[in-house]
């Protein structure tokens, strides 16, 4: 009778591994890049450096009887904590009707931050921390952009296609510790040909209790018209507390020379209510593709990194990557 029992287990067992490897799928994709940079500017001595980066996208998804379709993804990557090696993890569930519902473990998007990288692409974001590692320089609070906060347990939804090139999508982020939730709304209309318009606007609701809640807009702009592409960005962070507030400007063009070869030039501009002095950054960037391979090589100029007018404030950068795609 026992020998029934694990017969008809295993049979069981081997009916259930096969339905579910028929009715879905796993998928992985990689990135690997290596690079050579180097930050120059007063107090400055770290030479040269050299750096590789590597990450493995898994990916699964599967139809349910009702048309729905579920999907999850993780990533590992080469980051030198074990326990932060794993992850960007999240579940998709979709629907041509209903639209679709990604609930991210962790690094997720609000409808806000999914769309405010600036115009020319977040150069300030290449010197966030120069000044606490230069060799004799003290200051600190390097110039970066705040926004509404996406990250752990957040739920980004995007509404069913209503209109042709409009993407409507709203997200919450749930409380924290010591902080509150915070939501947010977004849109990105693509209807015209070589045109994209973005705007977003939610809450960054910080630790709870200590009046430094504040209101984020952001609104981005692009234009295509044949190899040239113009674009301009405003994002601005309106705080309760008035040395939190931040408006960040930025424009850029680039230049497609071939299918290949590209040129770009951005500018970034940030002005906070912590100082009369904005931050100011620019990038020329050349970029060579073929296949899964790229090149690019960038040089950048930072000023008045901390909101001041020291010396030590004023850097430059240069990098040039080789990148693969698997």
């Amino acid at each position: 009778m026992n020998n029934f029992k694990k017969i008809g287990m295993t049979a069981l067992a081997a009916s259930l591994v096969s339905t579910s490897a028929f009715a879905g799928e796993l998928t992985a994709t990689a990135s690997a890049s290596l690079t050579m940079e180097n930050y120059s500017g007063e107090n400055i001595a770290t030479g040269k450096a050299f750096s590789m980066a590597d990450s493995v996208i898994l990916s699964g998804s599967t139809e349910l009887d009702n048309g729905m379709t579920v999907s999850m993804s993780f990533e590992l990557d080469d980051s030198a904590d074990v326990e932060n090696s794993y992850d960007d993890h999240s579940v998709t569930i979709s629907s041509d009707s209903l639209g679709t519902f990604k609930f991210s473990g962790n690094s997720g998007s609000s409808a806000v931050s999914a769309i405010d990288a600036t115009a020319a692409g977040d150069i300030f974001d290449n010197f966030d921390g120069q000044i606490g590692t230069a060799e004799t320089a003290t200051a600190t609070g390097d110039a970066a952009m705040l926004t509404s906060p996406g990250g752990s347990n957040t739920m980004l939804y995007t509404l069913p296609s209503m209109v042709d090139g409009l993407s409507v999508s709203a997200s919450y982020t749930p409380q924290g510790t010591n902080a509150e939730s915070s939501n947010a709304l977004g849109a990105t209309y693509t209807g015209v040909e070589g045109l994209s318009v973005s705007y977003g606007a939610g809450t960054n609701d910080g630790s709870a209790g200590t009046g430094n809640n504040a209101d984020v807009t952001t609104m981005k702009a692009s234009y295509a018209y044949g190899p040239v592409t113009l674009a301009y960005s405003d994002h601005q962070f309106d705080s309760a507390a008035a040395t939190r507030d931040q408006d960040t400007t930025s424009y850029s063009v680039s230049y497609t020379v071939t299918d290949g070869i590209s040129v770009s030039y951005g500018v970034e501009e940030i002005d906070s209510g912590e100082s009369s002095t904005d931050a100011e950054y620019s990038q020329i960037s050349v970029s060579y593709t073929s296949g899964g391979m790229t090149i690019t090589a960038k040089t950048q100029e930072a000023e008045n990194i901390s909101y001041g007018t020291g010396s030590t404030e004023d850097q430059e950068y240069w990098g040039l990557t080789l990148a693969f795609a698997f």
